[in-house]
Order: C-alpha cells, then structure tokens, then sequence
C-alpha cells in the first residue's frame, strides 16, 4: 500500500506541476510578472498525500480534487463556485426559466444558507419563506460546512417529494419550521396587468434570456388595453440573472447612450452596453420599484434609468451586488463560475455593497410593521469575501432595511402601499405633463 500511495502521490504532483508549466508558458507570453508558487503547490501535494495515507477513511482521489477546487473558488468571494456537470447542468435549466426545487435565491452566510429572495408563485413564496432567513437545517442535516452547491442540490428534488427547513428569523423567538413540497419551477419572469385605465404595472420576477422580448409583449398588450399614459415596473425580490437580460430591459426605455459598462482584470471583461433608439413608452412617466431583494441586474436597469433620469426610484435601498459571475465551462463537462468584473452604472456608480438609494423611501404596511416589530434585512455588504466597492462608497449605514410585501402581482393596488403610492405618483406626473402641453 505505501508503494501505491508513493505512486499516487508521485502523480498527482507530476500532473500537478505539469498544469503549472504548461499553465505558465501561456501565461508568461501575456504577462511578465505571473510566477508559479511552487512551495504552495508543493504543500498541496504534502496534504493530499497525508489525507490519502492517514485520515480516519479512505477517500476518493476525485472528490478530494474537487472539493479542493471548490475550496479555491469560495475562498475568492461569495458568489464563485465551482459546478460539477449535474450543477452546470441545473444552472443551464434554471437560466431558461424551469427547473426543480423549492424558488428561493439563496447565499451563503457564517456558513449558514441565507434566503436573498423568494421566487414568485413557488413552493416557498407560498410557504411564506422571506428575504433575509436564515436557513440552518435541511431535513434532519445541518447546513453549517456545506457549500452552496451541496445545499441547493439538498433542496432541489423530485417533484412532490417534501422537505422540512428550520429557518431562524430577526424577531422571530425561536426557530421557524417550514415543510414544503418540491415542484417543476416554471418562472415566469414578466407578468402584466392594468392598474388603472391607462395605468400599467409589470413585474419582473427575475431576469431571463427571453424576459426582454416578454416585457415588450406586456408592454404591447397594456397598450391595446388603454393606451398607457404611465407603467410601474416592478423589481422588488427580483435576485437579478441574466445580464442581458438587464441590457435589454433598460434599452426599453432609454433612447440612446450608456445602460452599464464593466470593469475587470482582462480584455474580455471590460464591456460597454449601449442603448438603441426607440421607447417602448414613447416618454411616458415611469416609475421602478426596488428593496433589499433586488439584487444585480436589478440594480442594473434600476442603476440606469435613475443615471439617465429616465424614471423615479421608489422603494427601500436595494441589496447591493455589482459583480459580474462568468460561466466557464471545462473539458469534462463542469464549469466554474468565476466573479470576472464589476459593474457600473452611466455615471461610473457602483453599486457593489453599496446599493441603489431609491429617489423616494417607502417603508411597507406588512404585519411585521403594523407589529411594530424591526427585522434586519440581509445585503452584498454582510456577505462574507465580498468584493470592495472600488468607488469607497460602501453602504456603512446601520439602519434596517424594509422588505416589499410578499404580495403577489395580482394584489390590488390598496392593498400594497408602495405600489399604491406609485399610482398616486403616476397619476400627478400625467397631469403634470397635460398642464405643461395646454
């Protein structure tokens, strides 16, 4: 065995240097300053060889390499992981707006899984699953050592299967106890429907690669209703998602110059996004609603229309995650999702850790707060390894955040207080611009 082991060891430090001599011609032709530590990857051969010859149980070889790799990523920041090819494929279903599971976006937090946003119209939106839990137990299995990944594939299931979640929440006295039942999530990220005769709402859920084409057809079916003299577009607990998505979405409204351009270390990363001719409003008043659960490309379109002050910002400060996550996929069918840049708004903002500040601050009449009872929300800025805000304008502010109402888009607009103060908005703004034009 120790003679095995010995060839083992001995070959996985071949293999090992050799990725770095090959990895290092191709990097030194692009830059002088790339070294290859030697001694580190020297001390991570010495580990594997001591876990292979003395840890309590055999191991796989595989499982150690890659949970190695996981480790490599998490360590850069919260939203870096590495995907085994059953994730990447889950990641590839989720992005086309179905898959299974419960409907949560969920992070990671001192190792617990923290809810960003639940999914409209799902298992847990229903269950009453809210932003800012805090997920300790799945089933019987405490979440604390997990990775993301391993969590979010004990969630995800067949469809009809139950599982139990034990969730601590801020005001809450003791642990919650959810059982909720596994479905086919089927999101569907752009819904529609009239306020008020010429008063259109649309809610995105989150952000897919077909969500611009279905916000133009619910814009166009608004119309043919009434024509629209104002639209509320509502982003509260959209988590974000595809990033064109967001390009797209802003380009709606905006007739021309920048919607968002990113910054990163290589050529590749450094984009600018530029807005075509053409409002799909034709200049009507907008107004964007936000809080702590719209995160990312929310923040993008949200970022964009306040820079080109194309609408009004309404809301609670949104959750502050101006990265850019690039999928790259690799020879055996797995990927890493790496954080390649960050975004800015038009201006150059950035929103990493920092957020949007609505134009107008609206607090919610959920029961929490007919209670009088405060609970903290959750943002970029408490995660873990987050990425710095490079502006130095990171939100430092101590002051809770209010979560929207879980209502859903169908709630009538008296019943919901920030979208019923945006009609109310919509409503002066028209006759505003009636008076301006007689």
């Amino acid at each position: 065995m120790p003679n095995n082991l010995r060839k083992s060891t001995y070959f996985l430090v071949g293999i090992v240097l050799g990725l770095s001599l090959a990895i290092g011609h191709s990097v030194y032709a692009l830059k002088d300053d790339q070294d290859i530590p030697f001694e580190e990857l020297r001390a991570f051969t010495e580990v594997f060889s001591r876990i292979k010859s003395d840890y309590v149980e055999s191991v796989d070889d595989k499982q150690l390499i890659e949970d190695a790799i996981r480790g490599m990523l998490s360590g850069l920041d919260p939203h870096s992981s590495f995907l085994n090819t059953s994730e990447f494929g889950d990641l590839k279903i989720g992005t086309t707006g179905q898959f299974g599971g419960l409907g949560i976006e969920v992070g990671m937090e001192n190792g617990f899984v923290k809810v960003i946003s639940p999914i409209d119209d799902t298992p847990a939106f229903r269950a009453g699953i809210q932003a800012s839990d805090l997920i300790v137990k799945l089933d019987d299995k405490s979440v604390k050592g997990m990775t993301l990944n391993e969590a979010v594939k004990l969630m995800r299931g067949k469809p009809n299967t139950d599982i139990v979640l034990t969730v601590i929440r801020e005001g809450e006295p003791k642990p919650l106890i959810f059982t909720i039942t596994r479905e086919i999530i089927r999101v569907k990220s752009v819904k529609n429907r009239m306020l008020e005769p010429g008063y259109g709402y649309v809610r995105i859920t989150n952000f897919q690669s077909r969500t611009t084409t279905d916000l133009l057809k619910a814009i166009s079916d608004l119309q043919k209703q009434n024509k629209l003299v104002g639209l509320v577009l509502d982003l509260r607990n959209n988590p974000g998602g595809v990033l064109n998505g967001a390009v797209g979405v802003s380009d709606a409204f905006i007739d021309d110059g920048l919607i968002v351009y990113t910054e990163g270390r290589i050529k590749d990363s450094s984009n600018r996004y530029l807005a075509t001719p053409g409002d799909s409003l034709n200049g009507a008043p907008l107004i964007i609603l936000i809080n702590g659960g719209s995160a990312s490309a929310s923040e993008i379109v949200a970022g964009a229309m306040q820079d080109h002050k194309r609408a009004i910002i309404m809301g609670t400060k949104s959750f502050g995650k101006g990265s850019v996550q690039t999928i790259q996929e690799l020879r055996n069918g797995s990927a890493v999702k790496l954080t390649t840049a960050r975004y800015f708004t038009p201006d150059g903002r950035s929103i990493q850790a920092r957020g949007i500040d609505p134009d107008i601050v609206l607090s919610t009449l959920s029961v929490a707060a007919k209670e009088g009872s405060q609970r903290k929300s959750f943002s970029e800025k408490d995660l873990d390894g987050r990425l710095s805000n490079p502006n130095g304008e990171e939100d430092t502010s101590s002051d809770a955040r209010d979560e929207a109402d879980k209502n859903d888009a169908e709630t009538l607009a008296q019943t919901d207080f920030q979208l019923y103060e945006a009609l109310n908005l919509l409503k002066g703004l028209h006759i505003l611009n009636q008076r301006k034009s007689s």
